[in-house]
Formats: C-alpha cells, structure tokens, sequence
C-alpha cells in the first residue's frame, strides 16, 4: 500500500522522445524539470537514474511515443520500474501519443494486439495513472486496470480555426472510425459533416473511395488523430477538390510524419495543414504550409487537476471546449 508523506509534492520528469514539450509543461506548472541521468550500454541497452529524491512524490513522467518508437517505449517502462523501486508516491505516465493505438483489435486471424500489450507492460512496470491525448480507439481505455484521463486536443484546433472566421465551412472525416471525433469538433462551428468511406487493403496503405456529404462551395476541414506518410490525407484532398470544395484545411493531433510526409503534405492542395506537438518535427517544414500547435497548457491543466485531485472532464465543458 502506498503512502503520502507529509510533504506531498508533485515532480515532473522527461523522456528523451520530447524534452521540448515536457519543458513548456513544466513552465506552465511553475515548476523545473526533474534531473535525470540517461545512457546506453554499447549493445544498446538503457540506463537510467533519477538524480533526486522522488520518495513520497507525485510523479509526472512524460513520453511521447515517436520515432524510435521501441526505444521510447523501453525507456519509459524503465523510467516507471526506477520510480516504483525508489517509492514514488504516484507513478503518472504522460503519454500525449500511445504507441501501437492502430493495433487496437484483430482484424484478421494471428495478429497481436499490441496495444493491449503495451498496456500490460505499463501495468507491470508500475504505472499508477495514464494520461493520454487523442487515442485512435477511446476503446484501449478498457485495457487498463488504473485510472486513464484521455484528453483531446480538439479544443486547440477549434480555437485555431475559430481565429479564421470560417463562413461556409463543413467538418470531414477521413473514414467512418473517426466521425465521432469530427462530429465533435463541427458542433464547435454549427458546421455540417461529410465523411470519407476509407479501406485498408495492407498496413500504412490506404484507399478512399466515397464522399457521404456535400463540400461543394464550402471550406473542408479534414479532421483526424494522425498522420504517418500523408498519402491518405493527400487522396482526400484530391477527393474534396474533384466535389468542388473551395477550400481544405487538414487538422490532426499526431504528427507522425514517416518518410517524406512533410514534402508529400506541403505540395498538397491544401491551405494548411494544422497539427499539434504531441510529436516532435524534427524534419525542417515551411511553417505557411505546417502550423504546429502545442498541447502542453492542456497538459498542464490535466496535471494540476490530477495531483489537486479535482475532475479533468471539467476542461471540456462549455466555453472551455474552445
């Protein structure tokens, strides 16, 4: 059973996937960076060492899961294992992108759902809370056995996108699995939604194939959680574009950005692509084509509300969604 000491205090440590974003957290906060000394063995193995005292502390240790996916996640676990052996007081992961989200489910017969094993490793390591942003299924909140906040970036795009004073403007999304999500961010503009019927025929392929909805004349904005090569985002456009759309925007949480996908997007027919750094993008972007919001006074608020013990759904009610 784990106990609080009389001197309960909330510390926040950073990965080595996305140091910027745990550092904006930490200034949001108004507290510094915890100490942490990070190296590798020459066969690649990872060492890690808290440089301060963490006993009886609530820990907010942030790692986002981008390239090299593998490592990143190994690193945490690690991170998370060090805590619990130094008696940490609560153990918080902060993962503003969960890695293996796509590998939610069988689709076919002996596949992995590796997302439900990620989960598991978590678990085991220690972990004593998750929070999260923008899953790809709400539903790997069900593989959890502790406490998940999924918190949404919608409210930062929406606010964006509000700045633009869009008129005649309709919400799409790029398959069916994500309508719920655009139906969320139309019902910030009183916008109408359109969706985009996508197949899979193999991983990081896709094909669209019907528009369900009206774009003709308006200004489309494509709203997803990710974006890995772009390929599928740029067939869309096409799409929109060939129904008359005026203008589209594209909107999504995760910049993934695998292989060239940024030089893929910035000759795209879009206005602008609008994504937020729960992703590092360390590849250079021309910032006209690729506007990069941050999430990291959303985190901060979840995190207060967290270690104040106080109700994080309260951050998307009302007013607060935009």
């Amino acid at each position: 059973m784990k106990n609080y000491l009389n001197n309960k205090r909330m510390m926040v440590f950073s990965g080595s996937s996305n140091p910027e974003l745990t550092e904006k957290i930490a200034k949001n906060l108004g507290i510094e960076v915890g100490k942490v000394t990070r190296t590798k063995f020459k066969n690649g193995e990872i060492y890690i060492k808290f440089d301060e005292s963490v006993r009886g502390a609530d820990v907010f240790v942030v790692q986002t899961c981008c390239k090299p996916v593998n490592a990143s996640i190994v690193e945490l676990l690690i991170m998370i294992d060090a805590l619990k052996r130094a008696s940490a007081g609560m153990i918080n992961a902060v993962i503003p992108h969960y890695g293996y989200a796509r590998q939610d489910k069988k689709s076919e017969g002996r596949e992995p759902i590796t997302a439900k094993l990620f989960a598991d490793l978590l678990s085991v390591a220690g972990m004593d809370r998750m929070i999260v942003s923008d899953l790809h299924a709400a539903s790997i909140q069900g593989f959890f056995d502790v406490p998940v906040d999924h918190v949404t970036a919608i409210p930062i795009i929406a606010k964006y996108f509000k700045s633009k004073n869009i008129k005649n403007g309709v919400v799409v999304s790029p398959d069916v699995g994500g309508v719920k999500r655009a139906s969320i961010f139309a019902k910030q503009f009183h916008f109408p939604l359109a969706i985009l019927d996508k197949r899979r025929p193999a991983p990081n392929m896709a094909e669209v194939e019907h528009l369900v909805g009206n774009v003709e004349e308006s200004d489309a904005i494509i709203i997803d959680d990710m974006i890995d090569t772009g390929g599928t985002i740029v067939e869309a456009i096409n799409i929109l574009k060939r129904h008359k759309a005026k203008k589209v925007y594209v909107a999504a949480t995760h910049p993934i950005f695998s292989g060239d996908a940024v030089e893929v997007l910035e000759n795209s027919r879009a206005e602008e692509i609008v994504v937020v750094d729960t992703i590092p993008l360390n590849k250079k972007y021309n910032p006209d084509r690729i506007k990069v919001l941050s999430i990291a006074s959303l985190l901060a608020k979840t995190i207060k509300k967290v270690y104040y013990c106080k109700s994080v759904s309260e951050l998307f009610k009302g007013e607060n969604l935009v």
